[in-house]
């Protein structure tokens, strides 16, 4: 059964900036911040790393950034989604600005991640992109313009709007997740007051002058925000 995730929770993307050593430190340290706020985080790793950090660690959800739709046998070069599980993976990210998915090649990857109970997040970079991408029904949507990947320039809260009600009004029942330029608590809570159900970061943080302590700032801040609304 797919892992139940509870919004807001906050997605952890190091991209390529980290890997090895560096990725399982930043792990440990999301782990424990993870359960001192009691907030589902999804931490993004290489597909190398994916066995070392789901075994140090026990409150994150282990994601990685791309899967394909192969079957166990032939297939040299691609991603086994048997093997993600195996290594324990709970969740791909599919279609990234950075990894562009064909519609065909999605539509199958995603049935594939539904067979093995695989949590999909999906990207878009428009509401029109957004609201044809929901009709697939992946459990999560990012909804980021390509050109503010990395930035540090979050979106408009009226974009964020838009394409979180674009999304919910083909299948409530998607979380979306707004990321774009995250980088800070105020940006955080921006994204959360547009009523997304999640947000997250990967330059914001990585980049920070303390990584660990910027992403304990935009946990507290969703954590504090969550408070505010129950």
């Amino acid at each position: 059964m797919k892992k139940e995730l509870r919004a807001p929770f906050f997605v952890v993307n190091p991209k390529a900036y980290l890997y090895g050593e560096k990725s399982l430190e930043l792990a440990l340290r999301a782990d424990e911040l993870a359960k001192k706020y009691d907030v589902d985080v999804l931490f993004t790793v290489q597909h190398a790393d994916a066995y070392r950090i789901s075994q140090a660690t026990e409150n994150l959800i282990i994601t990685v950034q791309h899967m394909d739709s192969l079957s166990p046998g032939r297939g040299m070069g691609y991603v086994l989604p048997e093997s993600l599980v195996e290594n324990g993976v709970s969740a791909t990210f599919l279609n990234h600005a950075e990894h562009p998915v064909q519609v065909s090649e999605l539509v199958n990857v995603m049935k594939r991640a539904d067979e093995l109970d695989i949590l999909t997040i999906v990207c878009a970079d428009s509401i029109a992109e957004a609201k044809a991408i929901a009709t697939l029904n992946p459990d999560i949507m990012i909804c980021e313009p390509t050109e503010l990947i990395g930035t540090g320039q979050s979106s408009d809260i009226e974009y964020m709007r838009g394409t979180n009600e674009s999304v919910k009004s083909v299948n409530p029942d998607i979380l979306v997740l707004q990321a774009a330029g995250i980088s800070s608590p105020a940006d955080v809570r921006k994204a959360l007051m547009s009523g997304a159900d999640a947000t997250g970061g990967t330059s914001g943080i990585v980049s920070a002058e303390n990584p660990v302590e910027m992403l304990e700032s935009m946990l507290k801040e969703l954590a504090d925000f969550r408070e505010e609304q129950a």
